[in-house]
């Protein structure tokens, strides 16, 4: 009953996190109009999909980042036809995370506050670094090959998007760096999220 109790609370928090990844990129976001009738834009979306991934494990992180952003897609008509690519992209960005934060660095076995820092930052970057190269290399060849887009327009395309890519990897690594750090005392503290005893 406990561990039935347990996923449902993961769940409802899952939703919460796909909720804030979806309105911090629908109502946060600065939009760059590019040819073509696209666009691409500078927004903190991959953050919330990251800081998810760090609090409730990179398979529940991924999903809330996956949906949430998804969602945002489909709502907007410039985006889309991307949500495909979305879907796929920001699931990858949570399970890297939680493969760095949790498998290999076991942060939520720590108490050392300097040495969850440390690996929290490390995993955002590791990430959101795939999603600097996968994005827009992604992009180039779901905007060629799936929608048909001539090439040089999809390299034009693939250009501006690293640009904006990388620029949002930099933002949401500092902002997750700074809130996961704060929150996760007060998370402790609720019993919302555990330290889990290192195995002997």
């Amino acid at each position: 009953m406990e561990r039935r109790n347990q996923t449902v609370i993961k769940l409802a928090q899952t939703a919460l996190m796909a909720a804030l990844c979806y309105v911090s990129f629908t109502f946060l976001q600065i939009k760059i109009p590019l040819p073509g009738g696209d666009a691409t834009s500078i927004h903190i979306g991959n953050a919330f999909c990251v800081l998810g991934a760090l609090i409730l494990g990179g398979w529940y992180g991924g999903l809330a980042g996956a949906v949430g952003m998804s969602i945002a897609d489909l709502m907007d008509p410039v985006y889309i036809t991307g949500a495909p690519k979305t879907f796929v992209l920001k699931l990858c960005i949570g399970l890297i995370v939680g493969l760095v934060a949790h498998r290999i660095a076991k942060i939520d076995e720590s108490t050392d506050r300097k040495y969850v820092l440390r690996w929290s930052v490390t995993a955002s970057a590791a990430g959101l670094g795939f999603n600097v190269i996968a994005d827009p290399l992604v992009g180039y060849f779901y905007k060629q090959y799936i929608l048909g887009q001539p090439q040089q327009m999809a390299e034009v395309l693939a250009k501006w998007g690293a640009a904006a890519t990388f620029v949002n990897a930099v933002v949401s690594v500092v902002l997750v760096g700074i809130l996961y750090n704060a929150l996760r005392p007060v998370l402790l503290r609720s019993g919302l999220i555990h330290v889990a005893k290192a195995k002997a």
